[in-house]
């Protein structure tokens, strides 16, 4: 009878320990169904990786002293090709002094990038936006060309200047882009978090202004455009910018015309070079 109940019983779950830099021991646990391999690459992902960074920096929740990380759940990620794209955990974080827990639950995505595009055209400033299918919120969204940041080489503008070409076809000129996140205060880390109280994800807004003749903007108007074989259906979108903080739900959109604006009110934008672009 003893040995029939052992072998009913289902395995313990994979768990591995990680010791930080102050000697706190952290165990990591992997929920039902996932695998030793699953556990071992999210713990390698870049994802969680940062995320620890995060928690340890000077900013970090575990930087003063007042907080402690017992406990790792890992559960659940989407693997994009052979990296972790998608990663979801939740953490049992505990205030010392009174033993009560902190909300943890987060999705990792990582970071990300979008370009305000501000067209100059027969004496107007139009926007250059994407209309694309987002299953989460179950609606099309009016936003910024935007994109993730598909590796860890940290080139954050040169991922921006190709998520414009995808998803627009325009070829935009890195040395022209601004960063507009850059403006902000150092202890802020120069990102935009949308929405840091579930999700890890951390923003850079660049602004890229151009001139182009009427026919490029009618040409944009209404164009395809997306990676297909990536599930991709994007509608490129051209509106005058000073329609934009109306004409959109998008985050993105909203953060870049505030940083944008304050900016450019506080005389902070480069010598403007307007340039002409091609698609």
């Amino acid at each position: 009878m003893a040995s029939a109940s052992s072998d009913s019983r289902a395995p313990p779950p994979p768990t591995h320990t990680i010791t930080l830099p102050g000697g706190d021991v952290v165990q990591v646990v992997a929920a039902p169904g996932l695998s030793n391999s699953d556990l071992r690459n999210a713990i390698d992902s870049s994802l969680f990786r940062q995320w620890l960074k995060n928690m340890q920096s000077e900013m970090g929740v575990l930087a003063r002293g007042q907080m402690c990380l017992i406990q790792v759940h890992i559960q659940g990620l989407d693997m994009f090709g052979r990296g972790v794209g998608f990663l979801k955990f939740k953490a049992d974080v505990v205030e010392k002094e009174t033993g009560r827990k902190i909300p943890g639950i987060v999705f990792a995505r990582g970071p990300s990038v979008a370009v305000l595009i501000l067209l100059e055209s027969g004496g107007e400033t139009y926007v250059v936006l994407t209309e694309q299918v987002r299953v989460p919120v179950g609606k099309f969204i009016l936003e910024l060309p935007a994109g993730m940041l598909d590796d860890e080489r940290g080139d954050v503008v040169g991922a921006a200047v190709r998520e414009v070409e995808e998803e627009t076809g325009i070829c935009l000129n890195i040395e022209d882009m601004v960063n507009l996140t850059a403006f902000l205060d150092p202890t802020t880390g120069c990102k935009v978090f949308p929405s840091p109280g579930g999700c890890d994800e951390e923003l850079s807004l660049f602004l890229y202004r151009g001139h182009v003749e009427v026919q490029i903007i009618n040409s944009l108007q209404g164009k395809e455009m997306g990676l297909r074989d990536h599930g991709e259906l994007i509608k490129v979108h051209v509106i005058p910018y000073d329609k934009l903080w109306h004409a959109t739900a998008d985050a993105k959109a909203l953060a870049a015309i505030a940083l944008y604006e304050m900016a450019k009110r506080d005389g902070l934008l480069p010598q403007r070079n307007v340039q002409n672009l091609s698609t």
